[in-house]
């Protein structure tokens, strides 16, 4: 049955969704291995786990999949982003089936290092690819799809899991893997009808296979010769000097300054303590007075539904507030939730009863649904979206890597602050938090609604010009800053005053000549 021509999806749409296949890998495993280790089946399995085997045995994926991540800019620049994107999904399906068919704990972790290569290959990349077909006023929320489904398989992987485990056998812990490796297989297959990336496309000097991929994708040709068909010659010979020269060229001064605002929002966005809080949610919720089993189903259950219900909107929404707003209300948020758990941990205000211990989950509900509905969205897009065609694969997969490193570390040390401290891991990451905050409200420009190609001309000038300034100004290329409104209004007097002057004389000459 055909779409009736007004209901059917454009192309670039079609390919956003079909790409963003591996953010419900990556959530998948998210939701569904915290679950699965703890499984009597799998112990039956494996044999008892120490609690540091335990631990490296879920967060080794994070720091396997970190180091292809930072390389994967330079195969998406030669053979494509979709190709890499199919390479990743091979890989991880490769480490499904080892996870799926394991019948030890090291095979396990070699499938689990093999998923996390695959992840560090298409995370970073599947963004570019929407960034680079979407059109400037979709490419928010269609760039939102990949954490939007991350964040829907989150949750079907906890419930999955949830319900796997009254199998009586070791099939309990092995579903997972399974369905995981049909997904990776499926994004395999479904990249091998995307079309090629147009931008990337005229990049390598193939106009005509772009002019192709453009009416594939069903981009509107205005859009398309003005932004994506027009991209200068030398930006084309940059992208055929050597394999591993994108990952000198994001380091050139005219781009050093976008590589950093990459880096440090797809750092700072895991630093804030987002992953500390999901990974280690039942044992802040115990550690606020719940019983241990309903700190469990708070943790994964309840929380995993709540940010699915805040994700969607947020998702959806991406284009219409901005990037700052995100960021800088989400930072505020985050920043004074953590704070405020804190205080009342370090005011010792917190029991087994009495209110003190509600303010607490509250406001760990509140951190986790904040970040969804902000920072989870934002960073990635950003980090995408601000590169120049020649730089934004290999910048993208350093920052998707610095993100991956970020995740572990937080992973890591949560549970050692926890043990030390009762509220120093919470005022950490608060700080962080408002540091971020305050950096990216002075260094970062509104992007929202800008063609790609656009969005290059505001880092033309020193990143330190772009502070104070861009406080007053909030989107690119407007007048309406201070400076630029004061500078406008004062032109337009000066020409006002002159047209007056010319009116007079030209009056008082019509007077002599009369």
């Amino acid at each position: 049955m055909a779409w009736p021509s007004r209901l059917k999806p454009a192309g670039y749409t079609i390919a956003s969704l079909a790409v963003s296949l591996g953010g419900i890998l990556n959530g998948y495993d998210t939701g569904s291995v915290g679950a699965v280790v703890t499984m009597p089946q799998f112990t039956e399995t494996m044999g008892e786990i120490s609690p540091s085997l335990l631990g490296f045995t879920v967060s080794v994926i994070m720091f396997a999949g970190a180091i292809p991540s930072f390389f994967s800019g330079p195969p998406a620049d030669r053979y494509g982003r979709v190709a890499v994107v199919a390479a990743g999904a091979v890989s991880f399906a490769i480490g499904a089936v080892l996870q799926a068919s394991a019948q030890s704990l090291a095979q396990f972790i070699t499938g689990r290092v093999f998923a996390g290569a695959g992840e560090g290959l298409f995370l970073g990349v599947m963004n570019v690819y929407i960034c680079e077909i979407s059109p400037s006023a979709r490419r928010g929320s269609l760039a939102s799809m990949p954490q939007l489904f991350s964040v829907l398989a989150m949750c079907g992987g906890y419930f999955t899991a949830y319900g796997s485990v009254k199998i009586q056998s070791s099939i309990a812990w092995r579903l997972p893997f399974v369905l995981m490796a049909i997904i990776a297989v499926a994004l395999v297959i479904t990249c091998y009808f995307l079309p090629p990336s147009p931008r990337w496309l005229v990049l390598q000097g193939r106009h005509e296979e772009a002019v192709a991929a453009v009416e594939r994708l069903g981009i509107q040709q205005a859009e398309a010769e003005k932004d994506i068909l027009r991209i200068r010659d030398e930006d084309v010979s940059k992208m055929h000097t050597g394999f591993f020269h994108s990952l000198k060229l994001i380091w050139a001064r005219q781009y050093r300054s976008r590589t950093i605002l990459a880096l440090f929002i797809l750092g700072m966005v895991q630093l804030c303590g987002i992953d500390g809080v999901m990974y280690y949610a039942p044992t802040l919720f115990a550690q606020a007075g719940l019983p241990e089993n309903t700190a469990g189903f708070l943790a994964s259950g309840l929380s995993g539904i709540l940010i699915v219900v805040i994700s969607i909107p947020a998702a959806i929404l991406a284009d219409k507030w901005g990037r700052r707003t995100s960021v800088i209300v989400g930072g505020v948020l985050l920043s004074g939730f953590m704070f405020l758990m804190g205080v009342m941990y370090a005011a010792r205000a917190v029991h087994h009863t009495g209110a003190g211990r509600w303010v607490v989950i509250i406001s760990i509900f509140s951190f986790a649904l904040s970040y969804a509905a902000t920072w989870a969205f934002v960073g990635k897009i950003y980090a995408s979206e601000i590169q120049s065609g020649q730089t934004r694969a290999a910048c993208n997969a350093v920052a998707q890597g610095l993100n991956f490193f970020t995740n572990g570390v937080v992973a890591l040390i949560t549970p050692i602050l926890l043990a030390k401290s009762a509220y120093g891991a919470y005022f950490l990451f608060g700080g962080l938090s408002f540091g971020t905050l305050v950096v990216l409200a002075l260094y970062m420009p509104e992007t929202r609604g800008e063609p790609l190609e656009s969005i290059q001309e505001v880092f033309s000038k020193p990143l330190q010009r772009h502070g104070v300034e861009k406080l007053l100004h909030r989107r690119l290329g407007s007048s309406q800053s201070t400076v630029g409104w004061v500078s406008g209004r004062a032109s337009r007097e000066s020409r006002a005053v002159e047209l007056d002057e010319l009116s007079r004389m030209h009056a008082a000459t019509v007077r002599a000549l009369a």
